[in-house]
């Protein structure tokens, strides 16, 4: 067996973490050898929840869960780790504004990356599930980045893809496995761009007739419908994204996947210093991302990845004021 890789999942009490923690130690992430440290974190009146989750892994009895580290204290939960998780965040409430979830949220990701600058390894893998995602995973990457390499914070805009491979093959009657190349581009919100234009079908290309206003609209409200429909917001298909993220990250991928990573060098236009989806693919060896190259759009597609562009930088521009209280 492999050396012990230590994973941290914070939120851990929470619904994604719960249904996230089975996918980790059952190797379906880091490999079917690979053995795990566990780390677990939450907030303090969480932790009689937290204890109780423990208590459920250890019923579970995992062969490769070597240990588990369930803690309120950042700087316990950062300690060494391999791969973090970052699904805790301040939801948004009833009456809060964009600035108000923004300014809570800067204040839990700019204390947790520094936890990372001080307790963690310097090559660690930093996902942030928690929303607003991508402006989140900015965040935690400035109050880091003398110790860790920007290009190691990513956001999840993977349950959306995964969302909208499930929606074009049942369209198309065919196997989900056989779906690639759906791309989502941008933030993870109501202006993200799923784009199915280069989307292949067990190795074809689709037939495709241009962008479809109601197709896109399906997969941008996707969570809102859930929440309608279960009064619970998505927790069970946003681990299993978060496990696909990561599992691609760590292992490796030719395949296209969409990751919101760090723009750099004004790729497709977009401003650079946004945490912004692309394509990416994954080199095995290194475990590093590069951004699909060459592709050319419409204007319809040029304007849908101009407007989450423009959401992006209003979104950094808000959260980057209220680090002066951070």
């Amino acid at each position: 067996m492999s050396a012990p890789v230590r994973v941290l999942i914070t939120g851990a009490a929470g619904q994604i973490g719960y249904s996230l923690i089975p996918l980790v130690c059952k190797g379906d992430v880091f490999g079917k050898t690979t053995p795990i440290i566990l780390h677990l974190l939450d907030i303090p009146p969480m932790k009689g929840v937290l204890d109780g989750v423990v208590m459920e892994i250890n019923d579970c009895a995992y062969p490769l869960l070597q240990n588990v580290v369930a803690t309120v204290d950042e700087a316990e939960a950062f300690k060494d780790i391999d791969a973090a998780f970052l699904v805790g965040s301040m939801p948004r409430r009833e009456g809060m504004e964009r600035k108000d979830l923004l300014a809570a949220n800067v204040k839990i990701f700019a204390s947790q990356g520094r936890a990372l600058a001080n307790h963690s390894k310097p090559t660690v893998k930093v996902l942030v599930v928690g929303n607003p995602a991508n402006t989140n995973a900015y965040i935690c990457s400035q109050f880091a980045k003398d110790k860790i390499p920007i290009r190691n914070f990513t956001a999840m805009t993977r349950l959306d893809q995964n969302r909208a491979m499930g929606q074009l093959a049942s369209a198309n009657n065919a196997a989900v496995k056989d779906v690639e190349r759906v791309i989502i581009w941008g933030n993870h919100s109501s202006t993200q761009f799923p784009d199915i234009s280069n989307a292949t079908i067990a190795g074809k290309p689709i037939d495709f007739k241009g962008h479809d206003p109601n197709f896109i609209s399906v997969i941008q409200k996707r969570g809102a419908a859930v929440i309608a429909a279960r009064k619970l917001s998505s927790a069970m298909s946003a681990a299993k994204a978060a496990a696909d993220h990561m599992h691609d990250w760590w292992n490796g991928s030719d395949k296209w996947v969409s990751m919101g990573v760090i723009s750099d060098g004004n790729p497709y236009g977009v401003p650079d210093g946004l945490i912004f989806s692309y394509p990416v693919t994954i080199d095995s060896a290194t475990k590093e991302w590069s951004i699909v190259p060459g592709l050319k759009f419409d204007q319809v597609a040029q304007t849908r990845i101009d407007e989450t562009a423009k959401e992006l930088s209003e979104e950094k521009a808000e959260a980057t004021a209220a680090t002066a209280n951070a």
